[in-house]
């Protein structure tokens, strides 16, 4: 099990290992560099993927959009290029925070990443909140996360977020009932995109 805590912990004598790959949607090519410790470290995670570019499908313009969990910023960078918007990115890890500031200067992107556990350090309201929550610090962590978020969307924002079916994706749906609006937007290879709209 501790192996898998290290990308929301913070292990300062895990030795890096730098790895670089690059994400392509349409005409856009993004460079990312990940290391150890960090989530996903040697591919993009396909959920992740799956939620990004469910999102970019509806072709909606979101003003400003919150990372939570940002891992190298994957998600939070690839959104920032292609819907050419602001947006921040959070994680409690801080070589996570380092590799998203490594990897926003080199995709050119109008981000900031920083340090915050959840909403914490979170000052404003967005008009999209996305999430691939981490599971594996449990639920108390993983609803901290998604109940909260309604604390912090602009009147009409959503909170778009990616979930195994065989990690709860059900019962988190039930869950949130009475707090959002629910509608499980795509499906696929076990897992769900799920936007979830303030009642």
């Amino acid at each position: 099990m501790k192996l898998l805590e290290h990308y929301f912990t913070n292990n300062e004598n895990l030795k890096s290992e730098f790895r670089n790959f690059k994400y392509s949607f349409d005409d856009f090519i993004l460079d990312f560099t990940s290391d150890n410790g960090v989530f996903s470290k040697d591919k993009i995670d396909f959920g992740s993927k799956l939620l990004v570019e469910t999102i970019l499908s509806k072709n909606i313009h979101f003003n400003n959009i919150l990372d939570v969990g940002c891992g190298y910023g994957y998600m939070g960078i690839s959104l920032s290029k292609i819907l050419n918007t602001h947006v921040d990115m959070i994680d409690v890890n801080k070589r996570a925070i380092h590799l998203a500031q490594i990897n926003i200067k080199n995709n050119k992107v109008d981000a900031n990443a920083f340090l915050s556990n959840v909403y914490e350090n979170i000052t404003y309201k967005y008009d999209l909140i996305v999430t691939n929550p981490p599971i594996r610090a449990g639920k108390e962590v993983v609803y901290k996360i998604l109940l909260e978020a309604k604390n912090h969307l602009n009147k009409d924002g959503e909170l778009w977020f990616v979930i195994r079916k065989d990690q709860g994706a059900k019962s988190a749906i039930n869950d949130l009932k009475s707090t959002y609006l629910i509608d499980v937007v795509q499906k696929s290879k076990g897992f769900y995109v799920i936007k979830a709209k303030n009642n």
